[in-house]
């Protein structure tokens, strides 16, 4: 069986963080393991409280996880400081770890803010370089790229100064009331000889389903992906069927809690 990490936060009222990316990676037919960057308090209403790991015990956490269950897949999501970064930095390059997946929190869906400045700026400049494929959302994408994205065309550029910046293949993700539901990829082509490389652009065509509760959205979108590469999919193929689990999970219209709710990620055994 095909296996994954998740490097993440904890959400106590298991919508987002690493339960869902354990429902996630689970229900993308691999196997699913988690090393807890924090402890948070949280409801679908907001973040009450961040009890982070430290960066000693967060690398013992990767440390047990590659010793003995090597993953084929490592998807990244919320750490909140620098040490924490630095931490998996050097665990992911002692391990030569494959197929990294950076979703570069930053906000949480209810508006909190789960990082830190100084911890952006070793997001930057040390983690995303290492990675497969980034997931922003467009508040994030901007932060990343230093643009202003409003458009269709904005979301372009952004891609491309994030993919050149960072060298990596970036997933742009559209619902921010930017290209409805539509999803971007960039990917910086190699060139030969003496001719530059060139840019690729894809579009992920999607509905905009009508459901107000998208908690964890990202976190489940980065996770699906991740699964996909440990299987073996492409980035294209793992994007693909990333937003038609998260298109079924959304329209599945789970509707718990007071504020936006949790997405269904079992739909597909109560179908």
């Amino acid at each position: 069986m095909r296996t994954a990490l998740s490097i993440a936060g904890s959400d106590s009222c298991g919508g987002a963080g690493i339960q869902a990316d354990i429902k996630t990676m689970t229900m993308n037919g691999v196997y699913a393991m988690t090393a807890v960057t924090a402890l948070t308090a949280q409801n679908t209403t907001g973040v009450t409280g961040i009890l982070e790991a430290s960066p000693d015990f967060l690398g013992k956490q990767i440390e047990a996880v590659f010793d003995d269950i090597r993953p084929d897949a490592v998807k990244i999501g919320m750490v909140s400081s620098k040490g924490l970064i630095k931490e998996i930095v050097k665990q992911l390059r002692k391990y030569k770890a494959e197929n990294v997946v950076v979703d570069p929190v930053m906000v949480a869906t209810s508006g909190a803010r789960l990082i830190d400045e100084e911890a952006v700026e070793t997001l930057r400049e040390e983690l995303i370089p290492l990675a497969v494929l980034i997931t922003p959302n467009i508040p994030e994408g901007e932060i990343l790229s230093g643009m202003s994205i409003k458009s269709r065309e904005d979301m372009m550029s952004a891609a491309e100064t994030m993919g050149k910046k960072y060298g990596c293949r970036v997933l742009l993700k559209g619902g921010h009331s930017v290209s409805d539901a539509d999803n971007l990829l960039y990917e910086c082509e190699a060139g030969s000889g003496d001719e530059p490389g060139t840019g690729k652009f894809t579009w992920f065509e999607g509905k905009r389903i009508d459901n107000p509760n998208t908690h964890g959205t990202g976190c489940t979108l980065s996770s699906a992906i991740a699964a996909g590469l440990a299987k073996g999919l492409s980035v294209e193929d793992a994007i693909r069927e990333a937003k038609e689990y998260i298109s079924g999970a959304l329209a599945a219209e789970l509707d718990l809690g007071k504020g936006s709710g949790p997405l269904n990620h079992a739909f597909r055994i109560s179908e």
